[in-house]
């Protein structure tokens, strides 16, 4: 699935030197570095195989920071989101796993899955992309991407921009390939979400997740997800600098939702109450709260205008010449103390 070229996107796949495969997170990135955390690292403890080796995944950001313990030119500091993270030299990298190239190679190389029911479940979604004239707007990404699949593997699909919003979700509306959590599955969607968003209710939890791309294969009862990012040509986060204040948490209603349909997802708020902070007089930082941020993906297409949700986040300034200037909530994946969450509260 990997292929030398083209523009690395936001969650394509990225192989190094030393056999370790990061995932991409967001579209900027210092000319030194890609943005991003391991996903993937040659582990005898690991029960995936690759390149002749053992492999073991990874599903929590923050690990990435240990695994890396003895390569600090991974640790970069990275002044759009304002804070040191993770990321692959850009003169380390081998390969490279575009989610737009793989649905590609799969449309014209099926027999490189190996046909188990899940593998035929995606076959058949690529060839609704193709029919439907989405191949291009659409991709995989997860371990079908990178040829670590096996018969208990998710789905995980990416679509790009507005017209890719549009193809995901006319997909996911098609009974014949993809069917919603409903009834008992939705305990199922519980268990798999709760343990990632902590003082949710049952209720406030699922009705957040109804309003996103995923549900169970129709074959194989796998899950499936789609995960919506910017457009190609989308510069909302290009030329932005954020300074971290301190942390807050917050109760606060949504006022706009138009940008946090993509990832980066982008909301308007307006904080009606803190709960918690590290620094003083939080209320004077309040009223001056105008957004929220967040790299992670659960939160993205989850919030409508007039949602009231709790927030707990780090607090940032951030500013864009001649755009933005003012204070935010900010959910990223990169935290190793704290767990960020946005949940849903009526």
């Amino acid at each position: 699935m990997g292929r030398a070229v083209p523009t690395v996107r936001d969650r394509d796949y990225l192989l190094d030197r030393s056999g370790v495969i990061f995932k991409v997170i967001g579209d900027v990135h210092p000319n030194s570095h890609w943005l991003g955390y391991v996903k993937y690292y040659p582990n005898e403890r690991g029960d995936r195989s690759l390149f002749g080796r053992t492999y073991r995944q990874n599903s929590v950001v923050s690990k990435a920071f240990g695994i890396l313990a003895d390569r600090p030119e991974c640790y970069v500091y990275s002044p759009a989101i304002g804070c040191v993270i993770t990321g692959v030299p850009r003169e380390d990298v081998v390969l490279h796993y575009s989610c737009r190239q793989a649905l590609a190679t799969l449309r014209d190389a099926p027999d490189l899955l190996d046909g188990s029911a899940v593998s035929k479940d995606l076959l058949a979604i690529v060839e609704w992309a193709a029919k439907a004239g989405a191949d291009d707007v659409l991709g995989v990404t997860g371990s079908f991407l990178v040829g670590v699949c096996n018969a208990r593997s998710d789905i995980d699909l990416v679509c790009y921009g507005p017209r890719g919003y549009e193809a995901a979700q006319a997909l996911f509306a098609e009974r014949g390939l993809i069917r919603p959590y409903e009834g008992e599955d939705l305990t199922r969607l519980y268990v798999r979400r709760a343990k990632y968003m902590a003082g949710s209710s049952f209720d406030m939890l699922l009705r957040q997740e109804a309003r996103k791309l995923q549900g169970l294969t129709a074959g194989a009862g796998a899950h499936i997800n789609c995960e919506p990012l910017r457009a190609d040509d989308d510069r909302t986060f290009h030329d932005v600098v954020a300074q971290e204040v301190g942390e807050i948490s917050v109760l606060a209603r949504i006022t706009d939702h138009a940008q946090g349909l993509a990832t980066p997802a982008l909301y308007g708020i307006a904080v009606e109450t803190v709960t918690a902070s590290t620094i003083d007089e939080a209320e004077v930082f309040a009223r001056r709260i105008t957004h929220l941020r967040s790299y992670l993906g659960a939160y993205t297409g989850a919030f409508r205008e007039g949602d009231t949700v709790y927030l707990s986040g780090r607090l940032v300034h951030i500013q864009k010449p001649g755009q933005i200037d003012g204070f935010g909530i900010e959910l990223t994946p990169w935290s190793a103390t704290e767990s960020y969450l946005a949940n849903l509260a009526r």
